[in-house]
């Protein structure tokens, strides 16, 4: 595995998408902003999953808890309902109520039957930890950031200490945004995940232990490992809601081939959206006629969504750059650490 290649080590067999990223399927765009001040590192990012209105177009959706330690805001009627209602906000742990509560006034100011005529919108915000680095105490992130990420989302955009993903650790190296796409015969699958877990010994990439190899090199963090990672999936595939659930699920099989284990303080959530179809908010519009894949074509858009999960944590880590921040904690980027393991092995 070079250190000198742009390109990410590729993983399984599957032929990506033209950006091998979430925006491959359907309109989905993502936009982030970035707080890169001393000890502010951190970020917003927003997934929108397509053009229109997503209160009036709901998207089919559906959420897998594989380890609960988080506190996002949404998830109960997402599975209650299996739609979204609102595009989707990453970012630390205590901006979670100020991105819900952006996600409401968004809602509001475009909708003035929400709350009245209309019921209440579910906002939907994903979260994970970044207090190594970022003062996350200072509550550095505002509605505004919300808002500019929002307008900022676009099909190509950037991955790894970027938005949401600024302060962000992951296998004790610099994690954050990671996104990749596999093809599954006539339909895509792509992934988006938030990278901040693991320990070192535990990074496999491509089924190679190469943590261990870069752990020998240094002194053992003897620290439990209490990181998380939120996986989003998208598919132009027409599944419900039950399906996409199952879908969700296999984001796990990506997340164990990287290395990680589910552990005791990790909140490692997974949510699945369909681009197929959208259901309407009103009764008077007519629901669309779809005809859903069959239960026993599934496998090729499972076993996309591992490949998928797994290359965007591979790409996460692999654009990473290095970060310093609070109380002058650090985190090299994977590539600087291979440098370093090339040079000691000459």
């Amino acid at each position: 595995m070079s250190c000198l290649s742009d390109d990410a080590p590729r993983v399984g067999y599957l032929p990506s998408g033209p950006r091998d990223a979430i925006s491959d399927v359907g309109e989905i765009r993502v936009g982030h902003f970035t707080l890169d001040q001393d000890a502010v590192q951190t970020g917003v990012t927003v997934l929108v999953p397509h053009g229109g209105d997503h209160f009036v177009a709901k998207v089919p959706a559906a959420t897998v808890v594989l380890n609960g330690f988080g506190k996002s805001v949404g998830l109960l009627q997402v599975d209650e309902l299996g739609v979204l209602e609102t595009p989707i906000a990453l970012s630390n742990t205590f901006a979670v109520g100020l991105l819900a509560q952006a996600q409401i006034r968004a809602a509001l100011a475009a909708h003035a039957q929400i709350g009245r005529d209309w019921p209440t919108v579910n906002p939907l915000v994903f979260e994970c930890n970044d207090g190594y680095l970022n003062d996350i105490r200072a509550l550095a992130v505002t509605e505004a950031h919300y808002a500019e990420a929002l307008a900022k989302a676009s099909p190509d955009f950037a991955q790894g200490s970027v938005g949401a993903g600024r302060g962000m650790s992951a296998f004790e190296l610099k994690g954050g945004i990671g996104s990749a796409s596999r093809l599954a015969e006539k339909y895509t699958v792509g992934a988006l995940v938030l990278a901040n877990f693991g320990k070192l010994p535990m990074l496999t990439i491509a089924g190679r232990a190469l943590g261990r190899e870069l752990a020998d090199r240094q002194e053992a963090d003897e620290t439990p490992e209490r990181g998380s990672i939120i996986m989003l999936l998208a598919t132009d595939a027409p599944l419900d809601a039950r399906q996409l659930h199952r879908l969700a699920l296999r984001a796990g099989a990506g997340l164990a081939r990287s290395g990680s284990s589910f552990g005791h303080g990790s909140g490692d959530i997974a949510l699945a959206l369909s681009t197929a179809y959208t259901l309407p908010h009103l009764a008077t519009t007519p629901m669309p006629r779809i005809a859903m894949v069959h239960e026993s074509r599934l496998d090729p858009l499972f076993a996309a969504a591992a490949e998928a999960t797994e290359q965007a944590i591979v790409n996460a880590l692999w654009h990473a750059t290095a970060v310093s921040g609070r109380d002058g904690h650090r985190r090299r980027s994977l590539r600087d650490a291979l440098q370093q393991l090339e040079r000691k092995d000459q």
